[in-house]
Protein backbone atom coordinates (compact mmCIF):
# COMPACT_ATOMS: atom_id res chain seq x y z
CA UNK A 1 0.00 0.00 0.00
CA UNK A 2 2.82 2.43 0.79
CA UNK A 3 4.45 1.75 -2.60
CA UNK A 4 1.12 2.32 -4.34
CA UNK A 5 0.60 5.63 -2.57
CA UNK A 6 4.12 6.72 -3.43
CA UNK A 7 3.63 5.92 -7.12
CA UNK A 8 0.35 7.81 -7.20
CA UNK A 9 1.91 10.78 -5.43
CA UNK A 10 4.72 10.95 -7.99
CA UNK A 11 2.21 10.69 -10.84
CA UNK A 12 0.08 13.45 -9.39
CA UNK A 13 3.04 15.74 -8.81
CA UNK A 14 4.16 15.24 -12.39
CA UNK A 15 0.94 16.75 -13.68
CA UNK A 16 -0.56 18.99 -11.02
CA UNK A 17 -0.38 20.77 -7.77
CA UNK A 18 -3.54 21.66 -5.93
CA UNK A 19 -6.12 23.83 -7.58
CA UNK A 20 -8.76 26.21 -6.47
CA UNK A 21 -11.67 24.42 -8.04
CA UNK A 22 -15.03 25.95 -8.83
CA UNK A 23 -18.18 24.20 -7.56
CA UNK A 24 -16.96 24.00 -3.98
CA UNK A 25 -13.61 22.28 -4.48
CA UNK A 26 -14.76 20.37 -7.61
CA UNK A 27 -13.83 21.43 -11.12
CA UNK A 28 -16.94 22.26 -13.15
CA UNK A 29 -15.81 19.71 -15.76
CA UNK A 30 -12.93 17.48 -16.83
CA UNK A 31 -12.58 18.22 -20.55
CA UNK A 32 -12.64 20.92 -23.24
CA UNK A 33 -16.08 20.15 -24.67
CA UNK A 34 -17.79 20.05 -21.27
CA UNK A 35 -15.97 23.18 -20.11
CA UNK A 36 -16.88 25.17 -23.22
CA UNK A 37 -20.56 24.34 -22.63
CA UNK A 38 -20.59 25.54 -19.02
CA UNK A 39 -19.78 22.15 -17.48
CA UNK A 40 -22.80 20.39 -19.01
CA UNK A 41 -22.61 16.73 -19.96
CA UNK A 42 -25.06 14.68 -17.89
CA UNK A 43 -27.07 13.95 -21.05
CA UNK A 44 -24.03 12.02 -22.30
CA UNK A 45 -23.12 14.09 -25.37
CA UNK A 46 -19.31 14.16 -24.98
CA UNK A 47 -18.20 10.53 -25.40
CA UNK A 48 -15.14 9.32 -23.49
CA UNK A 49 -14.48 12.82 -22.13
CA UNK A 50 -17.66 12.54 -20.04
CA UNK A 51 -17.07 9.21 -18.27
CA UNK A 52 -16.97 10.79 -14.79
CA UNK A 53 -19.95 13.05 -15.51
CA UNK A 54 -22.07 10.18 -16.81
CA UNK A 55 -20.49 6.84 -17.84
CA UNK A 56 -23.43 6.24 -20.17
CA UNK A 57 -21.83 8.87 -22.46
CA UNK A 58 -19.55 6.23 -24.00
CA UNK A 59 -22.67 4.74 -25.58
CA UNK A 60 -22.13 7.38 -28.30
CA UNK A 61 -18.64 6.12 -29.19
CA UNK A 62 -18.53 4.48 -32.64
CA UNK A 63 -15.12 2.81 -32.63
CA UNK A 64 -12.18 3.87 -30.46
CA UNK A 65 -11.70 7.31 -28.97
CA UNK A 66 -8.70 8.71 -27.09
CA UNK A 67 -8.47 12.12 -25.38
CA UNK A 68 -5.52 13.74 -23.64
CA UNK A 69 -5.33 17.26 -22.29
CA UNK A 70 -5.17 19.45 -19.27
CA UNK A 71 -6.18 22.74 -17.70
CA UNK A 72 -3.94 25.63 -16.76
CA UNK A 73 -5.73 27.11 -13.77
CA UNK A 74 -5.05 30.58 -12.37
CA UNK A 75 -6.97 31.65 -9.25
CA UNK A 76 -6.50 35.03 -7.58
CA UNK A 77 -7.17 34.92 -3.83
CA UNK A 78 -6.73 37.75 -1.36
CA UNK A 79 -7.42 37.83 2.37
CA UNK A 80 -7.86 40.84 4.63
CA UNK A 81 -8.22 41.20 8.39
CA UNK A 82 -8.82 44.85 9.40
CA UNK A 83 -8.49 44.24 13.14
CA UNK A 84 -5.63 43.09 15.39
CA UNK A 85 -3.36 41.21 15.74
CA UNK A 86 -2.22 41.73 12.10
CA UNK A 87 -4.41 44.07 10.04
CA UNK A 88 -3.77 44.29 6.30
CA UNK A 89 -4.25 42.42 3.02
CA UNK A 90 -2.28 39.52 1.61
CA UNK A 91 -2.40 37.83 -1.79
CA UNK A 92 -1.92 34.08 -2.13
CA UNK A 93 1.03 32.96 -4.26
CA UNK A 94 -0.91 29.81 -5.17
CA UNK A 95 -1.94 31.22 -8.55
CA UNK A 96 -0.83 28.77 -11.24
CA UNK A 97 -1.67 25.08 -11.46
CA UNK A 98 -1.84 22.36 -14.14
CA UNK A 99 -4.60 19.73 -13.99
CA UNK A 100 -4.51 16.56 -16.17
CA UNK A 101 -7.26 14.69 -18.03
CA UNK A 102 -6.82 11.48 -20.03
CA UNK A 103 -9.67 9.26 -21.23
CA UNK A 104 -10.33 6.53 -23.76
CA UNK A 105 -13.26 4.37 -24.86
CA UNK A 106 -13.54 1.40 -27.21
CA UNK A 107 -16.65 -0.21 -28.58
CA UNK A 108 -16.66 -3.94 -27.85
CA UNK A 109 -19.76 -4.79 -29.89
CA UNK A 110 -23.05 -3.20 -30.93
CA UNK A 111 -24.22 -2.94 -27.32
CA UNK A 112 -21.14 -2.68 -25.09
CA UNK A 113 -18.41 -0.03 -24.72
CA UNK A 114 -15.43 -0.06 -22.38
CA UNK A 115 -13.91 3.18 -21.09
CA UNK A 116 -10.95 4.18 -18.95
CA UNK A 117 -9.65 7.48 -17.67
CA UNK A 118 -7.56 9.49 -15.23
CA UNK A 119 -8.56 12.99 -14.20
CA UNK A 120 -7.49 15.67 -11.78
CA UNK A 121 -10.92 16.58 -10.43
CA UNK A 122 -10.71 18.59 -7.24
CA UNK A 123 -8.46 20.66 -5.06
CA UNK A 124 -7.89 23.65 -2.86
CA UNK A 125 -4.75 25.63 -2.30
CA UNK A 126 -3.43 28.89 -0.83
CA UNK A 127 0.10 30.05 -0.10
CA UNK A 128 0.58 33.21 1.95
CA UNK A 129 4.17 32.47 2.98
CA UNK A 130 5.60 35.26 0.79
CA UNK A 131 2.71 37.72 0.92
CA UNK A 132 2.62 41.10 2.65
CA UNK A 133 3.56 40.27 6.27
CA UNK A 134 1.11 42.75 7.80
CA UNK A 135 -1.83 40.54 6.80
CA UNK A 136 -2.89 37.89 9.31
CA UNK A 137 -2.55 34.89 6.96
CA UNK A 138 0.85 36.15 5.83
CA UNK A 139 1.94 36.77 9.41
CA UNK A 140 1.34 33.09 10.17
CA UNK A 141 2.67 31.79 6.80
CA UNK A 142 -0.63 30.07 6.10
CA UNK A 143 -0.55 27.37 3.43
CA UNK A 144 -2.91 24.61 2.29
CA UNK A 145 -2.71 22.06 -0.50
CA UNK A 146 -5.47 19.55 -1.28
CA UNK A 147 -5.23 17.56 -4.52
CA UNK A 148 -7.41 14.76 -5.83
CA UNK A 149 -6.86 12.42 -8.75
CA UNK A 150 -9.44 9.90 -9.95
CA UNK A 151 -8.94 6.69 -11.95
CA UNK A 152 -12.02 4.97 -13.41
CA UNK A 153 -12.80 2.16 -15.86
CA UNK A 154 -16.34 2.10 -17.20
CA UNK A 155 -18.70 -0.31 -18.92
CA UNK A 156 -21.73 0.91 -20.85
CA UNK A 157 -24.65 -0.95 -22.37
CA UNK A 158 -26.65 0.78 -25.09
CA UNK A 159 -29.35 0.17 -27.65
CA UNK A 160 -30.61 2.67 -30.22
CA UNK A 161 -32.19 5.08 -27.71
CA UNK A 162 -31.05 4.02 -24.23
CA UNK A 163 -27.71 3.67 -22.48
CA UNK A 164 -26.66 2.78 -18.93
CA UNK A 165 -23.11 2.92 -17.64
CA UNK A 166 -21.17 2.10 -14.49
CA UNK A 167 -17.72 3.31 -13.44
CA UNK A 168 -15.95 2.16 -10.26
CA UNK A 169 -13.68 4.99 -9.06
CA UNK A 170 -10.30 4.85 -7.33
CA UNK A 171 -9.37 8.22 -5.82
CA UNK A 172 -5.93 9.33 -4.67
CA UNK A 173 -5.80 12.38 -2.42
CA UNK A 174 -3.18 14.31 -0.51
CA UNK A 175 -3.54 17.16 1.97
CA UNK A 176 -0.99 19.45 3.59
CA UNK A 177 -2.05 22.32 5.86
CA UNK A 178 0.36 24.30 7.99
CA UNK A 179 0.96 27.69 9.58
CA UNK A 180 3.42 29.32 11.97
CA UNK A 181 2.12 30.96 15.14
CA UNK A 182 5.45 32.65 15.98
CA UNK A 183 4.21 36.11 14.99
CA UNK A 184 1.12 35.77 17.19
CA UNK A 185 3.19 34.65 20.15
CA UNK A 186 6.00 37.16 19.53
CA UNK A 187 8.59 34.42 19.20
CA UNK A 188 11.35 33.75 16.68
CA UNK A 189 10.00 32.71 13.24
CA UNK A 190 9.66 28.97 12.76
CA UNK A 191 9.56 28.11 16.46
CA UNK A 192 5.83 27.28 16.58
CA UNK A 193 5.02 25.72 13.21
CA UNK A 194 1.71 23.84 13.23
CA UNK A 195 1.62 21.09 10.61
CA UNK A 196 2.29 17.39 10.15
CA UNK A 197 3.58 17.37 6.56
CA UNK A 198 1.66 15.90 3.65
CA UNK A 199 -0.82 13.12 4.36
CA UNK A 200 -2.19 10.89 1.58
CA UNK A 201 -4.98 8.35 1.26
CA UNK A 202 -6.80 6.16 -1.25
CA UNK A 203 -10.58 5.91 -1.45
CA UNK A 204 -13.09 4.04 -3.60
CA UNK A 205 -16.50 4.93 -4.95
CA UNK A 206 -18.55 4.70 -8.12
CA UNK A 207 -20.52 6.63 -10.70
CA UNK A 208 -23.73 5.24 -12.21
CA UNK A 209 -25.61 6.92 -15.05
CA UNK A 210 -28.14 6.50 -17.85
CA UNK A 211 -29.36 8.38 -20.92
CA UNK A 212 -32.54 8.16 -22.97
CA UNK A 213 -33.05 9.66 -26.41
CA UNK A 214 -36.38 10.52 -27.98
CA UNK A 215 -36.23 12.34 -31.27
CA UNK A 216 -33.83 15.29 -30.98
CA UNK A 217 -34.00 15.33 -27.17
CA UNK A 218 -31.67 13.36 -24.89
CA UNK A 219 -32.14 13.26 -21.14
CA UNK A 220 -29.69 11.87 -18.62
CA UNK A 221 -29.21 11.19 -14.93
CA UNK A 222 -26.22 10.12 -12.87
CA UNK A 223 -25.18 9.53 -9.29
CA UNK A 224 -21.69 9.85 -7.78
CA UNK A 225 -21.15 8.05 -4.51
CA UNK A 226 -19.33 9.75 -1.66
CA UNK A 227 -15.64 8.81 -1.32
CA UNK A 228 -14.29 8.87 2.21
CA UNK A 229 -10.70 10.03 2.71
CA UNK A 230 -8.65 10.43 5.89
CA UNK A 231 -5.64 12.75 6.10
CA UNK A 232 -3.87 11.98 9.36
CA UNK A 233 -3.14 14.93 11.70
CA UNK A 234 -4.26 17.59 9.22
CA UNK A 235 -7.64 19.08 10.12
CA UNK A 236 -7.61 18.32 13.85
CA UNK A 237 -4.07 19.68 14.23
CA UNK A 238 -4.90 22.99 12.55
CA UNK A 239 -8.31 23.76 13.99
CA UNK A 240 -7.36 23.07 17.59
CA UNK A 241 -4.28 25.29 17.39
CA UNK A 242 -5.53 28.82 16.70
CA UNK A 243 -4.39 30.95 19.64
CA UNK A 244 -4.41 27.82 21.83
CA UNK A 245 -8.21 27.65 21.69
CA UNK A 246 -9.58 24.13 21.59
CA UNK A 247 -12.20 23.44 18.93
CA UNK A 248 -14.14 20.53 20.33
CA UNK A 249 -16.28 19.77 17.28
CA UNK A 250 -13.29 18.68 15.16
CA UNK A 251 -12.63 15.17 16.33
CA UNK A 252 -11.16 13.40 13.28
CA UNK A 253 -9.28 13.98 10.02
CA UNK A 254 -11.79 12.61 7.53
CA UNK A 255 -12.45 14.75 4.46
CA UNK A 256 -15.01 12.99 2.32
CA UNK A 257 -15.66 13.96 -1.29
CA UNK A 258 -19.44 14.31 -1.31
CA UNK A 259 -22.10 12.42 -3.20
CA UNK A 260 -23.65 14.11 -6.22
CA UNK A 261 -27.07 13.78 -7.83
CA UNK A 262 -27.15 14.95 -11.46
CA UNK A 263 -29.80 15.35 -14.14
CA UNK A 264 -29.46 16.90 -17.57
CA UNK A 265 -30.91 17.34 -21.02
CA UNK A 266 -29.56 18.09 -24.49
CA UNK A 267 -31.54 19.16 -27.56
CA UNK A 268 -30.22 18.97 -31.13
CA UNK A 269 -31.56 21.62 -33.53
CA UNK A 270 -29.89 21.44 -36.95
CA UNK A 271 -26.20 22.29 -36.28
CA UNK A 272 -26.73 23.57 -32.74
CA UNK A 273 -26.84 21.58 -29.51
CA UNK A 274 -28.39 23.11 -26.38
CA UNK A 275 -27.69 21.53 -22.98
CA UNK A 276 -28.77 22.10 -19.39
CA UNK A 277 -27.67 20.31 -16.20
CA UNK A 278 -28.64 20.41 -12.55
CA UNK A 279 -26.35 19.01 -9.85
CA UNK A 280 -26.85 18.70 -6.11
CA UNK A 281 -23.50 18.32 -4.34
CA UNK A 282 -23.92 16.97 -0.80
CA UNK A 283 -21.26 18.96 1.07
CA UNK A 284 -23.53 19.31 4.11
CA UNK A 285 -23.45 15.59 4.89
CA UNK A 286 -19.85 14.86 3.84
CA UNK A 287 -17.38 14.06 6.60
CA UNK A 288 -15.08 16.98 7.30
CA UNK A 289 -17.03 19.51 5.25
CA UNK A 290 -19.98 18.94 7.56
CA UNK A 291 -17.71 19.92 10.46
CA UNK A 292 -16.61 23.05 8.57
CA UNK A 293 -20.25 24.13 8.39
CA UNK A 294 -20.49 23.76 4.60
CA UNK A 295 -23.97 23.35 3.11
CA UNK A 296 -25.30 21.38 0.12
CA UNK A 297 -24.73 23.14 -3.19
CA UNK A 298 -27.18 23.37 -6.08
CA UNK A 299 -25.47 23.93 -9.43
CA UNK A 300 -27.14 24.95 -12.69
CA UNK A 301 -25.18 24.73 -15.95
CA UNK A 302 -26.26 25.90 -19.41
CA UNK A 303 -24.44 25.49 -22.71
CA UNK A 304 -24.74 25.72 -26.48
CA UNK A 305 -22.52 24.35 -29.25
CA UNK A 306 -22.46 25.05 -32.99
CA UNK A 307 -21.17 22.25 -35.23
CA UNK A 308 -19.70 22.76 -38.70
CA UNK A 309 -17.96 20.25 -40.98
CA UNK A 310 -14.49 20.65 -39.45
CA UNK A 311 -14.91 22.94 -36.45
CA UNK A 312 -17.18 23.73 -33.53
CA UNK A 313 -17.83 26.72 -31.25
CA UNK A 314 -19.38 26.62 -27.79
CA UNK A 315 -20.39 28.85 -24.89
CA UNK A 316 -21.88 28.32 -21.47
CA UNK A 317 -22.72 29.50 -18.00
CA UNK A 318 -22.38 27.72 -14.67
CA UNK A 319 -23.70 28.91 -11.31
CA UNK A 320 -23.59 27.35 -7.87
CA UNK A 321 -23.94 29.33 -4.66
CA UNK A 322 -20.92 29.00 -2.35
CA UNK A 323 -21.22 26.06 0.07
CA UNK A 324 -19.01 27.96 2.56
CA UNK A 325 -21.34 29.51 5.12
CA UNK A 326 -20.59 31.87 7.99
CA UNK A 327 -20.72 30.41 11.50
CA UNK A 328 -21.24 32.27 14.81
CA UNK A 329 -17.94 34.12 14.93
CA UNK A 330 -18.45 35.39 18.47
CA UNK A 331 -17.68 31.89 19.74
CA UNK A 332 -14.23 30.33 19.62
CA UNK A 333 -15.51 27.34 17.67
CA UNK A 334 -17.43 29.42 15.11
CA UNK A 335 -14.58 31.92 14.71
CA UNK A 336 -12.08 29.11 14.08
CA UNK A 337 -14.33 27.67 11.37
CA UNK A 338 -14.81 31.07 9.74
CA UNK A 339 -11.10 31.84 9.80
CA UNK A 340 -10.21 28.37 8.50
CA UNK A 341 -12.81 28.38 5.70
CA UNK A 342 -11.94 31.81 4.30
CA UNK A 343 -8.22 31.50 4.99
CA UNK A 344 -7.32 27.90 4.14
CA UNK A 345 -10.35 26.55 2.20
CA UNK A 346 -11.89 29.57 0.38
CA UNK A 347 -14.10 27.67 -2.09
CA UNK A 348 -16.27 30.75 -2.64
CA UNK A 349 -16.46 30.99 -6.47
CA UNK A 350 -20.09 31.09 -7.63
CA UNK A 351 -20.59 31.84 -11.32
CA UNK A 352 -18.54 30.93 -14.39
CA UNK A 353 -18.63 32.09 -18.00
CA UNK A 354 -17.17 29.74 -20.62
CA UNK A 355 -16.15 29.79 -24.28
CA UNK A 356 -14.51 27.17 -26.46
CA UNK A 357 -13.98 25.66 -29.85
CA UNK A 358 -12.33 22.87 -31.76
CA UNK A 359 -10.85 22.12 -35.16
CA UNK A 360 -10.51 18.81 -37.02
CA UNK A 361 -6.91 18.64 -38.21
CA UNK A 362 -7.56 15.37 -40.03
CA UNK A 363 -10.45 12.94 -40.30
CA UNK A 364 -9.31 11.31 -37.06
CA UNK A 365 -7.48 14.04 -35.12
CA UNK A 366 -8.99 17.16 -33.55
CA UNK A 367 -7.73 19.86 -31.21
CA UNK A 368 -10.16 21.45 -28.74
CA UNK A 369 -9.87 24.29 -26.26
CA UNK A 370 -11.94 26.19 -23.72
CA UNK A 371 -11.72 29.18 -21.40
CA UNK A 372 -13.56 29.46 -18.09
CA UNK A 373 -13.74 32.72 -16.15
CA UNK A 374 -15.18 33.21 -12.67
CA UNK A 375 -15.58 36.88 -11.69
CA UNK A 376 -14.49 38.04 -8.27
CA UNK A 377 -16.55 37.13 -5.23
CA UNK A 378 -16.08 38.63 -1.77
CA UNK A 379 -17.02 37.07 1.57
CA UNK A 380 -16.62 38.62 5.03
CA UNK A 381 -16.96 36.41 8.13
CA UNK A 382 -16.75 37.28 11.82
CA UNK A 383 -13.70 35.82 13.59
CA UNK A 384 -13.92 37.96 16.73
CA UNK A 385 -14.01 34.85 18.91
CA UNK A 386 -10.31 34.44 18.07
CA UNK A 387 -9.55 38.17 18.40
CA UNK A 388 -9.24 38.64 14.61
CA UNK A 389 -12.36 40.76 14.00
CA UNK A 390 -13.84 40.39 10.51
CA UNK A 391 -11.92 38.37 7.92
CA UNK A 392 -12.54 39.06 4.20
CA UNK A 393 -11.55 36.90 1.23
CA UNK A 394 -11.85 37.81 -2.45
CA UNK A 395 -11.59 35.10 -5.07
CA UNK A 396 -11.61 35.01 -8.88
CA UNK A 397 -10.54 32.32 -11.38
CA UNK A 398 -9.34 31.92 -14.95
CA UNK A 399 -8.72 28.57 -16.62
CA UNK A 400 -7.50 27.45 -20.04
CA UNK A 401 -8.21 23.88 -21.17
CA UNK A 402 -6.55 22.24 -24.18
CA UNK A 403 -7.32 18.75 -25.44
CA UNK A 404 -6.34 16.48 -28.34
CA UNK A 405 -8.75 13.80 -29.48
CA UNK A 406 -8.08 10.86 -31.78
CA UNK A 407 -10.91 8.70 -33.12
CA UNK A 408 -10.61 5.63 -35.29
Amino acid sequence: MKKTKLALAILTAAFASSAMATNGDNMISTGANETAMGGTGVAGIHGAEGILTNPASTGNVKGTEFNIGGTVFMPTIKNQAPASPAPGEGTSDGDLYVIPAVSTARRINDNLTFGLGMWGTSGLGVDYSNAEPSAILSAIDASSNLQLLKFAPSLTYNDDNFAVGFAPVLQYGSLDIHHDQSALRQQAPGTTVVGAGTSADLGVGYTLGATFKTGDLTIGAAYDSAIDMEYEDQITTQLTSFRDFGVSSFTDDHLEQPAQIKIGAAYQMDNITFAADFKKIKWGSAKGYEQFGWEDQNVIALGAKYHADNYWLGAGYNRGSSPVKEQDGTTQDGAAKNFFNLGFFPATAEQHFTLGGGYSVTKNLSVDGAIAYSPETEETFDASGLGFGDVTTTHSELGYTVQMSYKF
